[in-house]
């Protein structure tokens, strides 16, 4: 007994240094850029990365727990976007000295935002097929070409670039993988607008842009393995259960003008928030459906309270299987597929989250609002308090499954490479790419 205190003593002494570093180091009249060079250099931004890496070698829920003590204390969080959660963690895997040297300390301490260059107008599901070609120009590279459903795109300093440089090669063994500059002639970004009335997506259309040959990441022709690293952290890190976000209440970069502003200024006057929905809901869907039930009357009526049960449940098992994990991971092992399983999962809590919250909503559920202006009218309708929020989730819902790898995509993975059933037919796979036809 005496044993398992003293290493459950020792495996949480990391939240004791994590206190005394807060009680010293917080002051909410810092700017934004200061605090993140503080949190960021002493580890806590990132602390699942080696400690070599601006990390603290911590398992992922333990640092799921940093965040929440962060949170708690009633400090800014680490910078968070897909530097955080994409382009640091494939740094890290495939990254050169130099390149972990350099572009992981702007990660992490939130001085430069990044954007994710993947998908194509032509090469989504096949995202393999993409046409974007980079060709060699001494010690450059130069781009031209074509993305699409780029997050982040147009708040970002840097991007994780897939290309073409040998149209030559099978498809899959022709692409190289790139850290580009967003801020230079050639990168135009094209905001676009959903039906949620923002626009975290965007275009982005590359004309003779530029990369040193130092930004390759990984080898040369070997760009389809480190997206795959990067595809695998995203679908972890967008699951259920993963205690992940790319969300932060400041955007880390030097695009939106955050890192000057005060620190304090972007934190509640209140602690965090305890979570009713669980992991992979959207904004604490199960809280804000259970709440709108109850002011409303429909907590009695057996489908909604057979609904809110289910939605419940689901959130369980993604946390549990969060938390198996980890003990796989501790004793040396993996759950395969728990990535793409975990994405599903969440799909699944989305969908069920918006069709319920838009059923106990009732006629309010087909009343949305894109301003302030709305807002106020809305509520002056004495509609439920959590109305605008709901809908915003319920027209949101229709895109994680898409975006990340679309659910039908997760289905192939954990059929060809968990189940070992046979691949879809195709072309050979050391066919040419130039010989290939063409998605657009």
């Amino acid at each position: 007994m005496t044993d398992t205190a003293d290493r459950t003593s020792a495996s949480e002494a990391y939240l004791d240094e994590l206190q005394a570093f807060l009680d010293a180091e917080w002051n909410p009249d810092l700017t934004v850029a200061e605090w993140w060079e503080k949190l960021g250099t002493e580890g806590w931004s990132a602390p699942a990365w080696p400690e070599a890496n601006y990390g603290r070698g911590l398992s992922p829920s333990d640092a799921g727990r940093v965040a929440r003590a962060i949170a708690d204390h009633g400090a800014l969080g680490a910078p968070g976007g897909l530097g955080l959660l994409l382009a640091g963690p494939t740094i890290v895997t495939h990254g050169s000295d130099e390149q972990k040297k350099v572009w992981l300390r702007d990660i992490v301490t939130g001085q430069k935002g990044w954007c994710q260059l993947f998908s194509e107008p032509g090469a989504g599901s096949d995202l393999a097929g993409l046409n974007s070609k980079a060709v060699r120009d001494g010690e450059e590279w130069v781009v031209n070409g074509q993305k699409v459903w780029t997050s982040a795109g147009h708040v970002a300093d840097m991007g994780m670039l897939i290309a073409r440089t040998d149209p030559d090669a099978p498809k899959h063994r022709g692409i190289t993988y790139f850290g580009i500059d967003m801020h230079q002639p050639g990168m135009e970004v094209v905001p676009l607008k959903e039906m949620t009335g923002r626009a975290l997506f965007n275009e982005v259309f590359l004309t003779d842009a530029r990369v040193p040959a130092d930004n390759v990441i990984g080898d040369y022709g070997q760009g389809w393995a480190v997206a795959n690293t990067t595809l695998a952290f995203e679908r972890a890190g967008l699951g259920a259960g993963s205690g992940h976000a790319a969300a932060s209440l400041a955007t880390p970069g030097t695009v939106s003008g955050d890192l000057d502003r005060r620190a304090g200024d972007f934190v509640s006057g209140t602690r965090r928030r305890g979570g009713g929905g669980g992991p992979g809901a959207l904004a604490g869907a199960y809280g804000l459906i259970l709440e709108t039930a109850r002011t409303t009357g429909q907590l009695d009526d057996p489908l909604v309270r057979q609904d809110l049960m289910r939605l419940h449940t689901l959130n369980e098992i993604a946390r549990v299987g969060g938390q198996r994990l980890k003990a796989e991971k501790a004793a040396g092992r993996d759950i395969p597929g728990y990535g793409n399983m975990a994405k599903l999962s969440m799909s699944e809590i989305l969908r069920l989250a918006r069709d319920l919250g838009l059923r106990v909503l009732g006629p309010a559920g087909t009343i949305h609002t894109y301003d302030g202006e709305g807002r106020d009218a809305m509520k002056a309708a004495e509609l439920p308090a959590a109305t605008p929020m709901i809908t915003e989730m319920a027209l949101f819902a229709q895109g994680p499954p898409i975006y990340g790898g679309t659910d039908q995509i997760q289905r192939n993975i954990i059929g060809e490479r968990v189940l070992g059933l046979p691949k879809e037919p195709g072309p050979a796979k050391d066919t040419p790419y130039s010989e290939l036809p063409k998605n657009g």
